[in-house]
């Protein structure tokens, strides 16, 4: 459903509020299990390994009592509890914890991931880490950064050639053979590649860290809240032909139009 109303003040204000308690409830849901010593996982998948923790799920409900509350009309799409048919034509999407094998491996960079937008997109996207306490957020006329170091914009990195570029993916052996030889085409050209970092490299992108993100085979649930956060501090995100990406699939993350130009050109061969 397409939003057909505007997003006047008061709604930007309604919007921005329930995001920010959103990733406050998930915060507390998800928090005492990290680094717990008895924390299990179990497997999604058929083959391979997609985990599912008591986290995930306390976190996804804890959002969705927040919605319950205060945006009861609107719609909900949840990795863990699916679809939720509004009546508003905003949809809020959600992962509660993006990152569940870097969650249960104890490191800081999974995230809660939220943004609310209609079929055409996001318009609001919330990057949570909280365990290190970084919230990063875009859209509605915001691109903010809360951490450590206080609340600071987020701008992303200005244009420079591909061959200094710090390139992030979650996995180096990324999607099929064909999606791992353009992804390869790409890397073999910058500065610097890293992996392993989940929804945390696009917090990156956005507060002007690095460059390039590029993954495949992610969900709406994975790219929405990431996507809102990077347009909204300046850069770009499309898939691997330059289109519209908020429905998953193969990702392009870029800090500006520039460098997005020119991974998409070896992406595409």
């Amino acid at each position: 459903m397409t939003f057909s109303g505007q997003i006047d003040d008061a709604l930007r204000a309604d919007l921005l509020v329930t995001a920010e308690a959103m990733a406050d409830a998930a915060r507390a849901a998800i928090l005492p299990h990290f680094r717990a010593a008895d924390l299990d996982a179990e497997n999604k998948a058929e083959g391979g390994f997609d985990p599912v923790t008591v986290a995930d799920r306390a976190a996804e409900r804890a959002m969705l009592d927040v919605l319950a509350k205060q945006r009861p009309t609107d719609g909900v799409l949840g990795e863990e509890y699916g679809t939720q048919a509004g009546e508003s034509g905003l949809t809020w999407v959600l992962d509660p914890i993006d990152g569940t094998r870097g969650f249960l491996s104890g490191v800081p960079t999974w995230g809660v991931l939220i943004a609310v937008g209609d079929d055409t997109g996001p318009v609001l996207g919330v990057i949570d880490q909280p365990y290190i306490g970084e919230r990063f957020l875009g859209g509605l006329g915001a691109a903010w950064c809360d951490g450590p170091l206080g609340r600071r914009p987020l701008k992303a990195r200005a244009p420079r050639p591909l061959g200094e570029a710090i390139l992030y993916t979650t996995f180096p052996e990324i999607g099929t053979e064909s999606e791992a030889a353009a992804f390869r085409r790409v890397a073999s050209q910058v500065r610097l590649i890293r992996y392993g970092t989940d929804c945390y490299a696009y917090a990156l992108i956005a507060a002007g860290q690095i460059d390039l993100v590029i993954e495949a085979g992610l969900k709406a649930y994975d790219i929405q809240g990431p996507m809102a956060v990077i347009e909204a501090a300046g850069g770009v995100v499309t898939d691997w032909q330059g289109g519209p990406v908020h429905r998953g699939g193969q990702v392009l993350a870029a800090a500006n139009a520039d460098i997005h130009r020119d991974a998409l050109k070896l992406l595409r061969g």
